[in-house]
């Protein structure tokens, strides 16, 4: 490797899924319904899911916090009050700060993000965690 190139690693569709899985069986298995949305390290899209009778509003919530994570690769929720409204305004609603957002963190390196939305913040980041669990050498939060 030479200085205009950095190893990386890649987050797959069958790894969002193993993500999507694990946090779906935990939703259930706490009986709340969720939004959840899983990225990559550029924010995009891998694999989601909206399970019956999760808010539909919280779509848009959980992937936004996905990407979130994945591009400040930090937990969603943790940033004082005020920054983060600014933060969401300069952004037009890119960036948010509601809990249920982690990166996917692996080896040191974000690979991307998991959003979940429609419980409360603590049933959110529980559910994400549990996805993280399930991602062999994930870190958890």
């Amino acid at each position: 490797m030479n200085d205009h190139v950095i190893p990386s690693a890649k987050l797959t569709v069958a790894g969002a899924e193993t993500i999507l899985d694990a946090a779906t069986r935990k939703a259930e298995e706490i009986g709340q319904p969720q939004c959840i949305a899983v990225v990559d390290d550029g924010g995009h899209l891998l694999a989601f899911r909206r399970m019956d009778g999760a808010f539909a509003l919280s779509t848009d919530t959980a992937i936004v916090k996905a990407v979130t994570a994945a591009i400040y690769r930090a937990p969603t929720g943790e940033m004082a009050d005020g920054p983060d409204i600014r933060l969401a305004v300069a952004t037009q609603g890119k960036r948010i700060n509601l809990p249920g957002g982690l990166p996917v963190i692996v080896d040191g390196r974000c690979i991307g993000g998991i959003g979940i939305g429609s419980g409360t913040g603590e049933q959110d980041r529980i559910c994400s965690n549990a996805g993280l669990a399930a991602f062999e050498g994930a870190e958890t939060f």
